[in-house]
Formats: structure tokens, sequence, C-alpha cells
């Protein structure tokens, strides 16, 4: 992914409403634009991407959101 692709998927994800951290969007842009890009940054149904796509969802994703609060820590057990 090219740094510019990098620069817009951040800049999507921060939005008022998403409330997600700036760790969270930096760390979690790849894992949007692979899984999720189709929702609105501030909408529910990105949360629910997410939350359906955790086992696909990069380990440094997965820690962030687990240091964040966002997800409960079994989300960084392997299966």
């Amino acid at each position: 992914m090219s740094a510019a692709a990098v620069a817009g998927a951040v800049s999507l994800l921060t939005a008022p409403a998403m409330a997600y951290s700036a760790k969270v969007r930096q760390a979690c842009a790849g894992d949007y634009q692979s899984f999720c890009s189709q929702y609105a940054p501030d909408s529910t149904e990105l949360r629910r991407c997410f939350e359906s796509n955790r086992k696909g969802l990069t380990r440094t994703c997965k820690t962030a959101l687990v240091d964040a609060g966002e997800v409960p820590a079994r989300y960084l057990k392997k299966r």
C-alpha cells in the first residue's frame, strides 16, 4: 500500500464520532482498507465490520484496539 493510500485511510478514520484514538487509526488503517472501507468511519457498521473480521485483523491493529479498551484482551489469543 502506498503512503498516500495509508494517509487516506487514516484520514477516513478521523471523524469525530468514530472516537478511535490516533494510535488505533494508524495501526488499523490497512485493516480498514482491506476489510471495511465500504463503511463510513463514523458508523456503527465500521465497528461491526472490525468485529466480524477480527480473526483477519493484523496483530498490530488488534493490539491497538485492546490497548485502547475498544475490544477485550481475548482478541489477542491465537486459536
